[in-house]
């Protein structure tokens, strides 16, 4: 059985800790409101660009001539797997559930026959994957230096990747990231990037076109060639921003669960601490006791 000092120094350990996550799921509560903020803000920015982006492929259904960032290389054999992940740990099962998402992809892909490449956003996401797939390394990406990821890190990613895709070095692209829900609840979810996935004309915003059409000038393959790639920035910013929300809220949740832990465990210690103090006690009185009746 451990010594009363020791089992003081444990509680008081634990304590430290416990002030410790309280602090932390404060602060992450704070960010969080803000990255909600700002992943719901866009939202509504990406599903209008989707919207404008099935009508233009719409128009292009059965042409010849679309721009290969909408219909592709006609080949799937490469396939370019973007995971985004947190810089940073103590958020849960956060990060762990985008990685599990992606390996589980990637084996698909590789029992396929498929040749595979990877590009990480994220330094737990580049340690959980570099282990199993380290030659199918090609690009890493950190932002822990960075207060905000903007928009600007957004267009990295996307500039390299449109490099790569003009190069000739992939034929499908696919981004794994975690959709913010709520605080609780992140789903780990993969978007396909090249070739572009658009929802049938009209879906992506809710709008009926009732038989319309529209008359573009110039027209849709010109128009498409130029929105492709910003569509492909707002993607993985939207991404980006999702996570963003996702890792807070799951550092909020992890936080708040480690703080109650600590209380648990400090009511357990304590219990133990008096108990061993009473037993102490108790055992000192039997010994004044027999002493003094041997006298």
């Amino acid at each position: 059985m451990a010594s009363l000092k020791d089992l003081r120094n444990r509680i008081a350990s634990v304590k430290s800790t416990q002030k410790i996550t309280k602090a932390m799921q404060m602060v992450a509560a704070a960010k969080l409101r803000r990255a909600q903020e700002a992943a719901e803000a866009a939202r509504p920015y990406a599903t209008r660009m989707d919207g404008v982006m099935a009508n233009l492929a719409s128009g292009m259904a059965g042409r010849a001539g679309a721009p290969a960032l909408l219909a592709g290389t006609g080949n799937d054999q490469t396939h370019l797997v973007i995971v985004a992940t947190a810089d940073r740990g103590l958020c849960g099962g956060f990060n762990s559930s985008i990685s599990r998402l992606a390996r589980e992809h990637i084996y698909q892909l590789i029992r396929d026959g498929k040749t595979v490449k990877i590009v990480t956003v994220g330094r737990k996401g580049r340690d959980a994957l570099k282990r199993l797939f380290g030659d199918k390394f090609v690009k890493s990406y950190e932002f822990s230096g960075i207060r905000q990821v903007g928009f600007a890190q957004a267009e990295d990613i996307s500039n390299y990747v449109l490099s790569e895709f003009e190069a000739g070095s992939f034929d499908v692209a696919t981004i794994f990231f975690s959709k913010f829900v709520n605080v609780v609840t992140q789903i780990p979810t993969a978007q396909q990037l090249i070739p572009a996935s658009v929802p049938a004309a009209g879906e992506a915003a809710g709008v009926d076109l009732n038989g319309a059409v529209y008359d573009y000038e110039p027209d849709e393959a010109e128009i498409l060639k130029d929105l492709l790639p910003r569509n492909l920035s707002i993607q993985i910013f939207k991404a980006l921003l999702e996570n963003v929300a996702g890792e807070f809220g799951a550092k909020m949740s992890a936080m708040d669960n480690a703080t109650r832990n600590a209380g648990e465990m400090i009511k357990k210690l304590n219990i133990t601490y008096n108990r061993s103090r009473q037993a102490m006690i108790t055992k000192e009185l039997i010994e004044i006791i027999s002493g003094a009746e041997a006298l």
